[in-house]
C-alpha cells in the first residue's frame, strides 16, 4: 500500500473567459478527481477553496467537486491562505465560512505563511503574532465538528516563540497539522526523516493528526532540485515516502504523506 494518503489540489477546471478564479485545468473536473483519488487511494484532499466559494462558476465547481469527492469516501479540507489576512484576520474568517457553505466539510485547511513575506524576518515577532491571531479567529468562528488545519514548514520546531516553539503555539491552536519537509530523499541529514522529525514528534505527541507534505513540482518554483521529486520520478517517490512511513508509520496521529500538488503529480505520472 501507498504512502501517499492525501495531496494539496489548487487549481480547478473553469475557464478564466467564465470567472477571474478560474485555472483552465480539465482534470480538476470532479469526476475527475474522484477517478484519481479512487486510483491512488487518495483520503483526503486539501481542495483550494477561492474567496467567495459560494458564487459564480467557480464557486459551483467547488461546491460540486466537495459533494463529489465525500460521496465517493474521500475527506475533504478546503484550502486557502492569503498573505493579506494577517493584517486582517477577519478576511480568513470570511473566507473560512463561505467555503463551508459551498462544500460542507469537517476541517478547514489554512496554508498562510508569515516566513513568505517582504516583512520577514524584519518584522518576524510582529508578523508571527499576527498569524497567531489569526488562527484564533477562524478557530473561534468554525462550527461544532469543524477542525481548523494548518500547514507548517518543519524548521518551525526550531523557531523560538515565548519560551518554547513557533511549532508549540501552532500546535495548541489546531485540529491536524500538515508537516512541510520538502526533499527528494528520505534519508540523510537533509532527508525527510531528519527534517520532519522534530516536528512530527511534537504533532504527535499533542495529539494531533498529522501528515508529512513532499513537492512534485518544478525546480524553481520548489527553490531547487533538492527540494522537489520532479526529476525523480514516480517510482521513486514511493518509494522514497515508504522510508518515511517507516520512520513515522507507528506514531500515533500518523495520517500518511501529502502530496504537493494534484497537477503535477499528475504530471510526473504521465497522465496529462
Amino acid at each position: 500500500m501507498s504512502a501517499l494518503t492525501s495531496m494539496w489540489a489548487w487549481d480547478n477546471p473553469v475557464a478564466r473567459t467564465l470567472d477571474a478564479r478560474g485555472r483552465d485545468y480539465a482534470p480538476a473536473e470532479p469526476a475527475d478527481l474522484v477517478a484519481f483519488c479512487q486510483d491512488r487511494a487518495i483520503q483526503r484532499v486539501f481542495l483550494s477553496a477561492p474567496w467567495a466559494a459560494d458564487e459564480g462558476p467557480v464557486g459551483d465547481w467547488f461546491g460540486a467537486a466537495t459533494t463529489a469527492l465525500q460521496t465517493a469516501g474521500v475527506a475533504v479540507g478546503p484550502l486557502g491562505g492569503d498573505p493579506g489576512w494577517l493584517g486582517e484576520p477577519s478576511l480568513a474568517v470570511t473566507w473560512a465560512l463561505t467555503a463551508l457553505r459551498s462544500g460542507p466539510s469537517d476541517s478547514i485547511q489554512l496554508d498562510v505563511e508569515p516566513w513568505a513575506t517582504p516583512g520577514w524576518p524584519a518584522d518576524r515577532d510582529q508578523l508571527c503574532a499576527q498569524w497567531l491571531t489569526l488562527l484564533d479567529g477562524v478557530l473561534a468562528a468554525l462550527p461544532a465538528g469543524v477542525s481548523l488545519g494548518v500547514d507548517t514548514p518543519w524548521w518551525l520546531a526550531h523557531e523560538a516563540w515565548e519560551g518554547g516553539t513557533l511549532l508549540d503555539a501552532i500546535l495548541d491552536r489546531v485540529g491536524r497539522v500538515g508537516v512541510v519537509a520538502f526533499s527528494d530523499h528520505a534519508q540523510g541529514p537533509d532527508g525527510i526523516v531528519a527534517l520532519a522529525g522534530p516536528a512530527v514528534v511534537a504533532a504527535s505527541s499533542a495529539g494531533l493528526p498529522f501528515t508529512v507534505g513532499v513537492e512534485t513540482d518544478t525546480a524553481e518554483v520548489a527553490g531547487g532540485a533538492q527540494y522537489t521529486f520532479i526529476d525523480e520520478g514516480p517510482l521513486v517517490l514511493e518509494q522514497e515516502t515508504a522510508l518515511v512511513e517507516d520512520a513515522f508509520g507507528t506514531l500515533p496521529g500518523y495520517e500518511g504523506v501529502t502530496v504537493e500538488h494534484h497537477r503535477t503529480w499528475r504530471a510526473l505520472l504521465g497522465l496529462d
